[in-house]
């Protein structure tokens, strides 16, 4: 069903229902008479659902009244007034009165949308009640005596009924968003002619007031009255929209206050309507009161709505109160949401600006904005160091990236094979850089010099000593063929100036092709596997000491002939752990070489072994690796 037929059916069809429905279930009368909740409908249609909803309501409205009697000529003229009225209220609603308040959809969510729900109310049952008293005195002439009574009732049940339906109205809109939101007029709005124009219905309707009192009455004057001021009126509803209609938050603190509040006032205005419904206590009050039971009713409605009135100003001054000073600060404190991105400066100048209003106070909303401010200037104190802190690393990031392949370089990038043997390494650190090292290179048509070294530490400080160890050694084996005398020098230079009493282990061998022999001297290093008779064993080697702690310590040479494969590593390598915090261990090394059976180099095989034992567990020490394979003759 299109959209606008719903929005004049459903008002048309509650009109019919609760103008008919009250009236024969209550035998109610006409002219206002007794309690007449239907005249609300008219007021909640026009708010809810603009020009659709009021014709709806009006014409729902039309056929109840020829149903209960009324002339032709009296419901269309109720049917006039009641569209102008019902049409009057959404025309306000939408009305930019204060640049400062934004537009939103009828809502009853502070204390400012309440009161301008009820001036609608007030204004619009004033108008209602006034106009159909007019056009009983003039079509029906036998009520002119009672014209009074009868503006006072339609008042009165004008006033009860658009409360009760206004806020169960607007809340169930909210909720199925049953509303109609009038589009920006591109027209001029002549603004100070409708400010004239509002300010004339209000004043005429003043007047005539004033003239229904001190005057006696007449069919004349009567019937300029009633033509001038449904002339103001539909003139004023000419007045086009202007204002940007804002969506706001649905579920905000102060509509929470106010859902509650007008909760309390809802239940009370229902037991004041059954109250003045009750047969028992209008016969009752009817003792003391003189006059009809519809005299009654009305004289119930208004010691109810005055009870009312006692009850919601002083509360809406309260509420009035707390959102000045405790939900409008903190809904401005809230708006630091907009500001906050994930590592960025806030952007403090506009929210200063904010709780600079209340910093002076001396209270806790006062104590809440300083915090606030602190709080932001820490917090872009922090960034700025935080964002100091991030260049700084990418900046050594850079750097040692560029160590990293420095160093590498420093090692073999390939292994050496030739007719006599082959050497190959391999070298991971646990960082960036680190402080293993590994080193072969031909001295000279028939030696090989092989070196490991293992660095106290890791990252940098351990990678410079790695690589000053391996420059030197290099330098040393220029002139010195001799381990044990080639370490005593290392030793003396590392010893020198060693501040941090940093130290390496290394172990160093020079093997000659021609007599297969390997000379060879230890400095604190593990010992290397050495293939005797077909089984890998420890090779038997003095320990030393580690280089760079203690000078002229005097280093044992050592020599053996080697035929067949040497494996020297670090203890990355056997101090691998697993998930279960176990070690590789020196055992499973030994293992891996006794049982891989294959003349290809088993640098790839071992370290895919140790990745599958560790499972992917993060390591903490470099791991370095280095094979020799003697080739038979």
């Amino acid at each position: 069903m299109n959209d606008k037929i719903k929005k004049i059916l459903i008002p048309f069809v509650i009109m019919v229902i609760f103008n008919l429905g009250v009236y024969y279930l209550t035998f109610g009368k006409n002219f206002g008479g007794g309690y007449s909740p239907h005249v609300g409908i008219l007021l909640i249609s026009g708010l809810l659902l603009g020009p659709y909803g009021a014709i709806g309501a009006v014409a729902g409205n039309f056929l109840c009244d020829l149903v209960r009697g009324y002339t032709v000529s009296i419901a269309i003229s109720s049917a006039v007034v009641g569209f102008g009225v019902s049409y009057l209220a959404y025309k306000l609603w939408y009305n930019n009165f204060d640049n400062k308040v934004k537009i939103t959809k009828p809502r009853l969510d502070n204390t400012t949308h309440v009161l301008l729900f009820i001036m609608i109310i007030l204004f619009c049952a004033a108008l209602y009640a006034i106009a159909h008293a007019k056009l009983v005195y003039l079509i029906y002439p036998n009520n002119i005596p009672i014209v009074s009574k009868i503006g006072v009732s339609y008042f009165v049940n004008f006033i009860n009924s658009s409360f009760m339906f206004g806020i169960i109205g607007i809340w169930l809109s909210k909720h199925f968003n049953f509303f109609e939101v009038p589009e920006k007029s591109n027209k001029q709005e002549h603004e100070k002619i409708y400010q004239i124009l509002g300010c004339s219905i209000i004043l005429f309707t003043v007047i005539i007031l004033i003239i229904d009192c001190i005057f006696n009455l007449t069919n004349a004057i009567v019937l300029v009255e009633l033509v001038v001021l449904v002339v103001l009126l539909f003139a004023y509803l000419t007045k086009p929209f202007t204002s940007d209609v804002s969506e706001v938050d649905s579920n905000s603190i102060p509509e929470r206050i106010m859902n509650r509040f007008l909760i309390i006032i809802l239940i009370l205005t229902i037991i004041g309507l059954a109250i003045s419904s009750d047969s028992v206590l209008i016969k009752l009050a009817d003792v003391y009161l003189s006059g009809t039971a519809e005299d009654v009713v009305i004289s119930m409605l208004l010691v109810t709505d005055g009870l009312l009135l006692v009850f919601l100003i002083p509360s809406l001054s309260v509420l009035r109160y707390v959102e000045n000073k405790v939900i409008e600060p903190i809904t401005k404190f809230s708006k630091i949401e907009n500001f906050v991105k994930e590592n960025q400066k806030i952007e403090s100048e506009g929210l200063i600006n904010i709780y600079s209003e209340y910093m002076g106070n001396d209270d806790e909303i006062g104590v809440l904005a300083r915090s606030y401010s602190d709080l932001i200037s820490h917090n872009n104190y922090y960034i700025e160091n935080i964002q100091k802190i991030e260049g700084e690393k990418e900046r050594i990031k850079a750097e040692l990236d560029i160590a990293t392949k420095i160093q590498q370089s420093n090692l073999p990038l390939e292994p050496i094979d030739n007719e006599y043997f082959i050497v190959n390494g391999y070298s991971h650190p646990a960082k960036e850089v680190g402080g293993d090292f590994f080193d072969y290179y031909e001295l000279d048509g028939d030696n090989l010099a092989i070196v490991i070294g293992d660095a106290s530490g890791k990252g940098v400080p351990a990678a410079l000593l790695a690589t000053i160890t391996q420059v030197m050694i290099k330098q040393l084996l220029m002139h010195e063929k001799n381990p044990s005398k080639i370490l005593y020098s290392l030793n003396n230079q590392l010893c020198e100036n060693n501040s941090e009493a940093m130290f390496i282990t290394l172990w160093l061998g020079i093997y000659n092709k021609n007599t297969h022999k390997l000379t060879f001297a230890n400095a604190g290093h593990n010992p290397p596997l050495i293939k005797h008779d077909n089984s890998f064993e420890f090779l038997k080697v003095n320990e030393g000491l580690v280089l760079g702690i203690m000078d002229d310590f005097k280093f044992e040479k050592e020599e053996i002939i080697l035929d067949s494969e040497l494996v020297a590593y670090t203890d990355g390598i056997t101090d691998a752990n697993n998930k279960y915090n176990e070690m590789y261990g020196e055992k499973r090394l030994i293992d891996f070489f006794n049982i891989y059976k294959n003349d290809k180099d088993p640098i790839k095989p071992l370290l895919e072994d140790i990745d599958k034992f560790i499972d992917g567990q993060e390591q903490f020490d470099d791991m370095t690796l280095m094979y020799l394979m003697i080739k038979d003759d």
